[in-house]
């Protein structure tokens, strides 16, 4: 029994829980990832997840740390501040966008791990380079960071829209609802909606909101 119980633990290395638990929390949300759930993903017993992971805790801090890790800052450029920062945060957005259920587990590890401290110092270089103090570069730079979380989070396309013809019905379902408002009260949601019932392009909607985030911070400095 000591054998198998040694090759089960060479078997199921910290890798390859946390590739389960990334799969598992897109596909079905954060809520499934657990460790018995992940024990029975890779048919073993919940004891034997705990060579790995002392709790729920450490394994989602090992899900934040996947995130992280994943950023590919790039090398510094020869444009503004402002345009690095615009580097530095497209980074961070490309990394944690495809995981928009536990996005949000990035922040518990910005400043715990080697990876989330070189954003953090890249973000606040640059803000630091903008004229900012240290204090309100480490505000702006935190707003920033949880921005794109929740930009992330909170995207309104991921698996809210059906195919075929029950997409079609429930755009024509909204545009209808809509049309029905008053124009009085509500003339400039009526000339919005084919555009607010549709599914966005992604990329044009990220992009926006991201430039939106950076000319903030423009908007800051120059006052």
């Amino acid at each position: 029994m000591a054998k198998r119980s040694d090759a089960t633990r060479t078997r199921l290395n910290r890798d390859a829980i946390i590739a389960s638990a990334v799969s598992l929390a897109d596909t079905e949300g954060l809520e499934a990832v657990t460790i018995r759930r992940l024990a029975q993903e890779h048919g073993v017993t919940p004891m034997a997840m705990y060579w790995h992971f002392n709790d729920k805790d450490s394994l989602l801090d090992g899900l934040a740390d996947h995130l992280i890790a994943a950023v590919e800052l790039p090398e510094p450029g020869d444009g503004g501040w402002d345009e690095r920062l615009h580097d530095v945060l497209r980074a961070f957005l490309a990394a944690i966008r495809p995981h928009p259920a536990f996005a949000g587990l990035a922040l518990r590890r910005i400043l715990a791990s080697e990876a989330g401290l070189r954003i953090a110092e890249r973000v606040l270089e640059q803000l630091r380079q903008a004229g900012f103090s240290a204090g309100k570069a480490a505000e702006v730079g935190t707003f920033l960071v949880c921005g794109i979380v929740a930009l992330v989070a909170s995207d309104p396309t991921p698996g809210t829209w059906p195919a075929g013809e029950d997409r079609d019905q429930m755009i024509r379902d909204k545009r209808a609802r809509l049309e029905s408002l008053s124009p009085e009260r509500y003339p400039n949601v009526i000339a919005a909606g084919p555009d607010l019932v549709v599914c966005r392009d992604t990329d044009e909607y990220f992009a926006l909101n991201l430039d939106l985030l950076v000319q903030g911070v423009r908007g800051i400095r120059r006052g």
